[in-house]
């Protein structure tokens, strides 16, 4: 039996028991596209929902905060701290994709 098959069976029998009646999200539409493939995605959500998130999806949001900060400051000194502090969480962001791209295409 191929796996699609198969996939397909276990969906049909979870909606004959009832099993997929009331789901979170139900009804509405999928989120849109994010950075990486819906797979690696689906595994971050995953993990976020058991509290457990990868640094990468920490230093996305320290990103955004840092980009709303930079957003509100006038002084120039203090504008340039901000500037480097963003730019150093851009980097370190940077590695910890590369370094996920770099295990992942070490395992085929």
């Amino acid at each position: 039996m191929k796996w699609r098959d198969l996939a397909e069976q276990q969906i049909k029998k979870a909606q004959a028991e009832g099993q997929l009646e009331g789901l979170r999200g139900a009804g509405k539409p999928l989120p849109a596209a994010g950075h990486g493939d819906f797979a690696e995605e689906a595994g971050f959500r995953i993990m976020a929902e058991a509290g457990a998130l990868p640094k990468e999806v920490e230093l996305r949001k320290a990103l955004k905060a840092q980009a709303q900060k930079l957003q509100s400051l006038t002084d120039p000194k203090k504008r340039k701290a901000a500037m480097a502090e963003f730019a150093e969480l851009q980097q370190l962001l940077n590695v910890q994709e590369e370094a996920r791209r770099k295990y992942y295409s070490s395992r085929d």
